[in-house]
C-alpha cells in the first residue's frame, strides 16, 4: 500500500516536528543540488531552523550569490516597463492627423463653392469635373427611386383593380339572384289569380308588399305603378267571375 497524503499544516507534535524538519531539508538541499549539475545553474539555498539554527547550500559561493542576486534586484527596480510610447513617437502621428483634418475640411468647403481663392485653373477644371460626376450619380440614384415608386404604384393600382372587379362580380350575382326570386314570386302569383284559387293575400296587402319589394330591390316607379294597375284589373276579374258563379 502506498503512503498516504500528509496534510500540509503545522506540527504539533515536537519530536515529529524535529524529525519531519531534518528529513526535508536533507531532501531539499539534495534537489538543490541536483538542479545545479544537472542544469548547470547557480543554486544557493538558506534556511533558518525554529529554533534559528542556519543551514545553507551553494554551488559555487554564496556571497557570490547573494552579490549577484542584490545587483539583479537594483537592475529590475531600475527598470520601469511602460505601456506608453515615448513622446517623440506621438508626435509626428499628432501632427499628421491634424494636417489630414485640414486638408479635408478644405476639400469639404470647396466642394460647396467656399475658399476657392488659390486654386489653379486645372484644379479649379478637376473640382468641377468632380461636381459634375457626383451630380450625374445623384441623378441617376433620383431617377432610380422615382421609377421603384411608379412601379409599386402600378401594383398597387392593379392589385385595386382586381379588388374592384371581384366586388363587381359579387354585386351582379346578389343582383341576378334577387331578380330571379322576384320573377319566380310574381310567376306564383299569377298561375294562383289564373286558376281561380283565392289569392295568398289581398290585394291591399299585395299592393303594399310590392310597393316595399321595389323600394328593396331598387325598382322604378314607373314599373311599380304598371305592376299595380295589373294587379287591381286582376283583382277586378277575380270578382267579376266569383258574381257571375
Amino acid at each position: 500500500m502506498g503512503r498516504g497524503k500528509i496534510e500540509i499544516k503545522k506540527i504539533e507534535n515536537l519530536n515529529s516536528r524535529q524529525v519531519t524538519f531534518s528529513k526535508r531539508r536533507n531532501g531539499l538541499l539534495k534537489k538543490a543540488r541536483e538542479l545545479s549539475v544537472l542544469c548547470d545553474a547557480e543554486v544557493a539555498v538558506i534556511i533558518f531552523s525554529s529554533t534559528g539554527k542556519l543551514y545553507e547550500f551553494s554551488n559555487t559561493s554564496m556571497e557570490h550569490t547573494l552579490s549577484r542576486y542584490s545587483k539583479g534586484v537594483e537592475s529590475d527596480s531600475t527598470e520601469q516597463p511602460t505601456d506608453e510610447p515615448p513622446t517623440d513617437v506621438m508626435e509626428p502621428d499628432t501632427d499628421l492627423l491634424k494636417d489630414e483634418i485640414t486638408k479635408l475640411r478644405s476639400a469639404y468647403l470647396r466642394m460647396t463653392g467656399k475658399e476657392l481663392d488659390g486654386l489653379s485653373f486645372k484644379e479649379l477644371q478637376h473640382l468641377e469635373n468632380q461636381l459634375s460626376e457626383g451630380i450625374l450619380a445623384v441623378k441617376d440614384k433620383k431617377e432610380q427611386t422615382l421609377v421603384e415608386q411608379l412601379r409599386r404604384s402600378r401594383l398597387q393600382e392593379q392589385k385595386a383593380m382586381l379588388e374592384n372587379e371581384v366586388l363587381r362580380k359579387q354585386l351582379e350575382e346578389v343582383q341576378n339572384k334577387t331578380k330571379t326570386q322576384f320573377l319566380e314570386f310574381n310567376s306564383l302569383d299569377r298561375t294562383i289569380s289564373l286558376n281561380g284559387s283565392k289569392p295568398l293575400f289581398n290585394c291591399a296587402s299585395e299592393d303594399n308588399e310590392l310597393s316595399d319589394t321595389s323600394l328593396h330591390l331598387g325598382l322604378s316607379t314607373d314599373y311599380g305603378r304598371k305592376r299595380k294597375a295589373l294587379k287591381i284589373e286582376t283583382c277586378n276579374d277575380s270578382g267579376s267571375q266569383v258574381a257571375s258563379q
